[in-house]
């Protein structure tokens, strides 16, 4: 079993020097002194327990321990305090923390904490990947999607899934890369070795070599110990390297060197550390471009792009929209404790009219919105955010119009058009069905079809009686 990886955060140095020789070697220590190096910390990568302290400059001890569980909601929290009371301990509970110790305490009960707290987080892990297993989370045929465009998608990942190859997922931001990579692996002959993503973006790049490679005791400044760095805990198992175009020059050539002779050297350490890592990299950017610019090394483009997927815009798979809608409104009904059994046709109709430059990323966070707010038993689409309801009446913009085909766009059209002949023939014969049928020329039967299909009830247009 690997060893736990722990993040101690103190502004006092005596402090950090404790945890360092009552860890030992026993785990990987990662220290910040202050909050707001921490909470960076915490935004790049997953630590396994984090000891913090409660009052500090900036960033305080409950922040830290807000940032830890929205990154991880499995990482264990402890919080150290020279205030401890009954209110703190109880608060720090209420907010997720798993213990807490009042200072000074002793080193062997400090010990005894971040051990039990990293057992209760491996037992956490072993529960969900059982779950993960039982219910095929991560298996590819359980990717939300039926379109063209994401059947071509699941093909090539059943491909990489097969081959132990490096794998570069491209495509715009909020398109799932990640959920793509996690799929790779969890179906791979990798499965049970480690998962490790690194944001590439959200690591200072003052650390982020040290971070990738780990590096020796002493190497600079507040390096008490030895660390392995994150190509080392993916042993045997996969590193993600997501928003890979964010890596600086110089540690693109160590991430080169890395992959060329599958060995890593911490910095400060001149012995090579072999390593059996298979890297998945991730980028919205485009690198061939930046290789012209020099903003990225050309051979380690070459050395990436062995086994390209680019993942499609949801514009670009229009005909998911209403799955992904019914997807996320199960998932976040259930989270939420309500009971929604759909969404309306005027939903639908202003979800698949929304241009979605956030992707599916801002797809699901419009859904979850609307369940939060919705009052009745389907999600409406007064339920969805403004910026979706303020588009209603608007056209799609032509840089979306010119990526349909044209058949799409003429359909687009004419459902627009359609509704807005039955909103206007209602008003007109305020909510009369009979009449207004008997202008449009078409059955009542049949004009209670059409409204029902676009989502248009003739009670809206109804005169309110008086009260």
């Amino acid at each position: 079993m690997t060893r736990g990886r722990v993040l101690v955060v103190d502004d006092k140095e005596n402090m950090v020097r404790l945890f360092a020789k009552i860890l030992g070697d026993d785990y990987e220590l990662c220290t910040a002194a202050e909050g707001g190096r921490a909470l960076a910390l915490i935004a790049a990568q997953e630590f396994d327990v984090v000891v913090t302290d409660l009052k500090m400059p900036g960033a305080d001890g409950f922040a830290v321990l807000r940032a830890a569980k929205s990154r991880s909601p499995d990482t264990e929290v402890i919080m150290m305090t020279a205030y401890a009371s009954v209110q703190d301990a109880v608060l720090a509970m209420k907010q997720g923390a798993y213990d807490y110790l009042q200072k000074p305490f002793d080193p062997d009960a400090a010990l005894l904490v971040v051990a039990r707290a990293l057992e209760r987080k491996r037992l956490k892990e072993q529960a969900a990947s059982l779950r993960q297993q039982l219910h095929g989370v991560y298996a590819l045929h359980k990717l939300v999607g039926k379109s063209p465009a994401m059947q071509n998608v699941f093909r090539l990942l059943e491909q990489a899934a097969a081959l132990d190859i490096t794998v570069l997922l491209t495509g715009a931001t909020g398109t799932g890369k990640e959920l793509a990579a996690r799929a790779i692996h969890h179906q791979s002959s990798r499965r049970n070795g480690p998962f490790v993503p690194v944001n590439c973006g959200a690591l200072p790049a003052e650390l982020m070599e040290s971070e990738l490679f780990g590096h020796a005791r002493g190497a600079f400044t507040g390096a008490t110990q030895a660390k392995a760095g994150l190509f080392e805990a993916a042993a045997s198992g996969t590193l993600f390297l997501d928003e890979v175009g964010e890596l600086p020059l110089q540690v693109q050539v160590k991430l080169n060197r890395a992959l060329q002779e599958r060995e890593v050297r911490r910095v400060g350490d001149n012995e090579p550390v072999k390593v059996n890592v298979r890297l998945i990299a991730a980028t919205h950017r485009d690198l061939k471009a930046e290789t012209k610019t020099g903003q990225f090394r050309d051979d380690l483009y070459y050395r990436l792009h062995v086994f390209p997927v680019k993942l499609p815009t949801l514009l670009e798979r229009r005909d998911d929209i209403p799955l992904l809608a019914a997807h996320f409104l199960e998932k976040h009904a259930h989270s939420f404790g309500r009971t929604l059994t759909g969404l309306t046709p005027e939903a639908l109709r202003v979800l698949t009219g929304y241009a979605w430059p956030g992707n599916v990323r801002e797809l699901e966070h419009a859904i979850e919105r609307g369940v939060a707010v919705a009052s009745g038993p389907q999600l409406t689409a007064h339920d969805l955010p403004p910026e979706l309801q303020d588009n209603q009446e608007g056209s799609l913009p032509v840089e979306v119009l010119v990526k349909l085909p044209y058949r799409e766009v003429l359909t687009t059209a004419r459902d627009r058009v359609s509704r807005d002949y039955l909103v206007a023939l209602l008003r007109e014969f305020q909510g009369n069905v009979t009449h207004a049928a008997a202008r449009a020329g078409v059955e009542r039967e049949s004009l209670h079809r059409l409204l029902k299909r676009y989502g248009v009830r003739s009670d809206d247009f109804k005169p309110t009686s008086p009260t």
